[in-house]
């Protein structure tokens, strides 16, 4: 192949790549000239989605604010506040999102044919939602506790201070600082124990003394305690008795009445007096324990 073939192929080739490239750029350009006024359109319909985001932000904040002030100028209960305060947000925020979806030019009818198309799947896994919705609108309703109390959820057994009851849960917090998130629908599915519902609570205490000690001693001991508290209700009635005779100690019980706010405090104060004063006394009080009686065999081999 001589030199001249050569240069003629060479030619041929970069006169093809140019051919194509000079295709592929009208392609792109041709492509850009055609779908500008789409991306453009497009561009504009984001930049006033975003825009009607933040005014959306704004309102929904100053609606809430606005329903807040009207319920507490009504003297409105604390966890009714709080719930149509969330409600009222999760619903403002979905009404957003549609008319941001619409300025979108997203097909909300097919959205909707999708969503009824899975609806067995959906009203399953939106079962527990709704359950603890409802449980929320009971628990207003009912007011079985209220912002404040102090309520033992007895299947789990988690305890604490209400805190907030929410469209969905309710939080607590505990002696220790923890809080917990309680879903609404086990609240209002099962029992609970309302510590705080009364102004006072019975103060109900069990003490062993040994079969030894001077009962009437540890009863007169035990009577004086709780009149010289301060914190214990004088104009309720006091008991000191007998509760039952067990194995290893007479079992007295003590029952007076204390404040809801003020049961824990004076348990712990006294039960540590009553440790004091019988040890100072002399009334034992006894732990468990097995006591051996070994007969000595009088009898001598002969």
């Amino acid at each position: 192949m001589d030199v001249e073939s050569t240069t003629d192929m060479i030619q041929q080739s970069a006169e093809e790549s140019v051919e194509q490239v000079q295709t592929q750029v009208n392609e792109v350009v041709t492509f850009f000239h055609e779908h500008i006024p789409d991306m453009l359109g497009f561009g504009v319909r984001v930049l006033i989605a975003i825009l009607i985001f933040i005014v959306g932000r704004v309102l929904i904040r100053w609606i809430r604010n606005k329903v807040s002030r009207s319920l507490r100028k009504s003297n409105a209960d604390t966890g009714i506040m709080q719930f149509t305060d969330s409600f009222l947000k999760a619903a403002l925020y979905l009404i957003l999102v549609l008319i941001i979806a619409a300025n979108l030019k997203i097909d909300i009818s097919s959205v909707s044919m999708l969503f009824a198309s899975a609806g067995v799947g959906i009203s399953l896994s939106l079962q527990q939602t709704l359950s603890n919705l409802a449980g929320g609108v009971l628990i207003l309703l009912l007011k079985p506790f209220v912002v404040g109390d102090y309520i033992i959820e007895d299947t789990n057994k988690d305890e604490g201070t209400v805190k907030e009851i929410q469209t969905f849960y309710t939080k607590l917090t505990t002696v220790d600082n923890r809080t917990i998130v309680i879903p609404n629908g086990i609240l209002a599915n099962n029992s609970l124990t309302n510590v705080t519902a009364k102004a006072e609570r019975q103060l109900d205490l069990r003490i062993g003394i040994s079969y030894d000690s001077d009962l009437k001693k540890a009863k007169h001991l035990l009577e004086d305690m709780l009149k010289n508290i301060p914190s214990i209700i004088k104009d309720e009635s006091l008991y000191v008795f007998v509760d039952s005779l067990s194995e290893s100690a007479v079992v007295l019980g003590i029952r007076g009445w204390v404040k809801t706010d003020e049961y824990w405090t004076t348990r712990w104060d006294l039960l540590e007096n009553i440790k004091l004063t019988f040890d100072a006394e002399g009334i034992v009080i006894p732990y468990n324990q097995l006591t051996v009686h070994v007969e000595e065999n009088q009898a001598q081999d002969t």
